[in-house]
């Protein structure tokens, strides 16, 4: 593409776009720089990018845009502000992807992950091919890409769509994170469904308050859009039963479906059944009433399940074809995830991160515990400090045997860390401290009897652990499975 012609995509800029340079691919990175690049200076939270223009013109750059003045061979365009720069050229650049896909975003701050997979099994197994992005990965179809973020930066968001739409893909189903819609990163996304799921304290580190962290979910409901059309409605999925969807509501112009078990609501769930095995219940729904029986466990999976099926109804796929779809997954890895390797004990590895996430996970313990109820829990660094008393409390609360540990401690001292944590259980003797997680994860189950039940919470489906500059490999789930099978002599 033609730099002028690329250029038709920014309304107001200076410099001089010359129609002799071809663009060939436009790139943020100056490492994934080649002859033919348009290079953006993004002046990020720990970079800025126009340090590394003079690297990007010796790579093969041929022009550059900036908000800061350079002197480079090449052409420079400045902007006022380059991040919204790059979602506009990176949309015209790969033509408008999200015109042509069906696009779901998932928002709040538990379920993400679960009800974006559940969406995007259903529409799959609904004849379509699908796509989706979010906290483990990228999937195209089949194939799954690397992610570094929940939600990509928009370049690499509208690049993946359109990578998306020559694969067949008809609908993709994403995380859409509260760091992305402040930053940016979602911008020219033309989503058709937007689904708010709840609000709970997280990245208080980033948005410092709750009215913050609150009004950054509702700006993906107010990229809905402002019109109305038959053919094409955009709707919001909200949660009946979470008082920040009325914000939600008041943010968007577009139709709103809801969900939820507490509140009258378009699809909700009564006479709930929680065992050890899975979860029974009523379903009411605009076309029907149905009875549910899935093999995922607790509240929060009933509500995960209420919001895949509502939005899939928002996409205009039978009640009972969601229905039949729910009822066969046996759940998202890291998520309430069971490890089993012949023990008389149930030990389960769950992504609960957050003081609101814990809760639900070990009160849907507590509903089939015979005995004790261990808890592996620790807190990520340089992370909101804030939740790391309410977890403790909440563990000790809820667990007969807290266990407080390290999580990703990342560059902060992890002794440091459960010491902050030690500060919500003044005068509390129920827990112990081991700050190595392995040792954490090995004395649990050595502790545990039958009847017991272990929570491995924290990193779900994370295979690592980032202590300082260094990632190591480290899965709850293979932690566990070594720690069981040399108690039972299998190793």
């Amino acid at each position: 593409m033609k730099l002028k012609e690329l250029m038709q995509a920014i309304p107001v800029y200076t410099g001089e776009a010359s129609a002799a340079i071809e663009v060939n691919q436009i790139a943020q990175d100056s490492r994934k720089v080649q002859p033919g690049t348009l290079f953006i200076c993004i002046d990020g939270e720990i970079v800025d990018g126009h340090q590394f223009a003079d690297r990007a013109v010796q790579l093969g750059a041929v022009a550059i845009i900036a908000e800061k003045q350079l002197d480079v061979s090449v052409p420079v365009l400045y902007v006022r502000d380059s991040k919204r720069a790059m979602a506009m050229l990176a949309d015209y650049f790969y033509g408008s992807p999200t015109q042509a896909l069906k696009l779901v975003g998932v928002t709040g701050t538990n379920g993400k992950t679960t009800v974006s997979h559940l969406v995007e099994q259903i529409v799959r197994e609904n004849g379509e091919q699908t796509g989706l992005i979010g906290t483990m990965y990228r999937k195209i179809g089949d194939e799954i890409l690397e992610t570094k973020n929940t939600t990509p930066d928009s370049l690499t968001l509208q690049e993946t769509f359109r990578d998306m739409l020559l694969s067949g893909v008809s609908t993709a189903v994403m995380e859409v994170s509260s760091h992305a819609l402040v930053q940016g990163r979602v911008y020219g996304s033309d989503y058709d469904v937007a689904v708010f799921m709840n609000l709970s304290q997280d990245h208080l580190d980033y948005h410092h308050t709750m009215e913050e962290y609150a009004y950054a979910k509702s700006l993906l409901f107010a990229q809905l859009g402002n019109s109305y059309n038959l053919s094409n409605p955009k709707i919001a999925v909200l949660n009946a039963d979470d008082k920040e969807s009325v914000r939600m509501q008041t943010a968007t112009a577009a139709h709103i479906i809801t969900f939820g078990i507490k509140e009258p609501a378009d699809f909700s769930a009564s006479n709930i059944q929680i065992t050890s095995h899975g979860s029974t219940f009523d379903l009411k729904t605009p076309v029907g009433d149905f009875s549910l029986k899935i093999k995922m466990i607790g509240n929060f999976s009933v509500y995960n399940v209420l919001a895949a099926i509502a939005t899939s109804f928002a996409l205009r796929i039978p009640v009972i074809n969601a229905i039949a779809t729910v009822e066969s997954i046996p759940g998202v890895k890291g998520r309430f995830e069971l490890v089993n390797a012949g023990q008389e004990f149930p030990v389960i590895v769950d992504y609960s991160h957050t003081p609101d996430s814990l809760l639900n996970v070990l009160q849907t313990i507590d509903e089939f515990a015979e005995k004790r109820v261990f808890v592996v829990v620790g807190c990520g660094g340089d992370r909101d400090k804030g939740k790391r008393p309410q977890m403790a409390k909440i563990a000790v609360d809820y667990a007969t045997n807290p266990i407080f540990t390290s999580d990703n401690p990342r560059s902060e001292d992890p002794h440091a860390i459960i010491e902050d944590m030690i500060q919500g259980v003044p005068g509390s003797d129920s827990y112990v401290v081991h700050e190595n997680r392995r040792d954490a994860i090995r004395y649990a189950v050595n502790m545990a009897e039958a009847g017991d039940v272990i929570l491995i919470a924290g990193k779900g489906h994370e295979d690592y652990q980032v202590i300082g500059d260094e990632v190591i490999d480290f899965d709850d789930r293979v932690e566990a499975r070594i720690a069981i099978e040399k108690k039972l002599g299998l190793a």
